[in-house]
């Protein structure tokens, strides 16, 4: 999933911020909340999204979480039938309103020019890509979580029957992966938003800022979205998941 984030923020970035778009009744949509709240176009092109993909069984996939799962729609196809990896109890955890909410309260102001364009369609299109892409890979925290219960059962059983989410958490991180994960974001975002016409560079601390495209993005925007964010929040969705891991229907 990194390509596709990371393609997907230098796409959003050649937009302005374009703040209407993300404003509840700015842009005029024929949608309400369910407590009479005007949404946002950003809000009714990801609900409207999520509606013709929830009729072709997305939202059937263990891996892939809707924004507004209560809107879902009937199935046009019929569903699929997957292995049941996850534990049935555990795997409705779903924290897309805290991606939202980190999205446009600190991504989105990172890696835009501030202004409005007036690409609105634009700008919420690449939004939705980008926010599909950031739930995926977070919520893949389930299957890492249940892959960790499965190799360290009793010491996971022990913890969870103590409520010890602190436990937990300090388990199952790995600091010297997260590290890994973050310098490897940052050289994929400096390779991505190279100039092409420019010489070769093996490492991003050796291009110039003349040197990237003309997207507003930086590899160090990338690098923090996986280190205070993207990685936090997919070890939240593992916690969570594993707090409900000995529940039973």
């Amino acid at each position: 999933m990194e390509d596709t984030i990371i393609f997907g923020l230098i796409e959003r970035a050649q937009f302005a911020r374009n703040a209407a778009v993300y404003e509840p009744g700015a842009i005029p949509v024929p949608v309400w909340t369910r407590d009479g709240r005007q949404m946002s176009l950003l809000e009714y092109l990801l609900r409207e999204t999520e509606q013709v993909h929830g009729r072709i069984r997305r939202y059937t996939n263990p891996d892939e979480n809707a924004f507004f799962p209560e809107d879902l729609p009937p199935l046009v196809l019929p569903p699929l039938e997957y292995p049941q990896v996850l534990w049935p109890p555990a795997a409705g955890v779903n924290v897309n309103s805290k991606i939202m909410e980190m999205y446009l309260g600190h991504l989105l102001p990172e890696i835009t020019p501030g202004g409005d364009d007036r690409n609105y369609g634009s700008a919420a299109m690449h939004d939705v890509v980008i926010l599909q892409a950031l739930s995926r890979r977070i919520h893949y925290g389930k299957f890492v979580a249940e892959a960790k219960f499965q190799s360290q059962t009793d010491k996971y059983t022990e913890l969870i029957k103590c409520r010890d989410a602190r436990g937990i958490l300090e388990l199952l991180t790995d600091r010297a992966v997260e590290l890994k994960v973050v310098e490897r974001v940052k050289l994929k975002a400096a390779t991505f938003g190279q100039d092409l016409n420019s010489s070769g560079h093996t490492s991003p601390d050796e291009l110039k800022s003349s040197e990237y495209l003309a997207l507003r993005i930086s590899p160090e925007a990338v690098a923090d979205l996986y280190e205070q964010w993207v990685m936090p929040l997919t070890k939240e969705v593992e916690v969570e998941y594993l707090l409900r891991r000995l529940d039973h229907d």
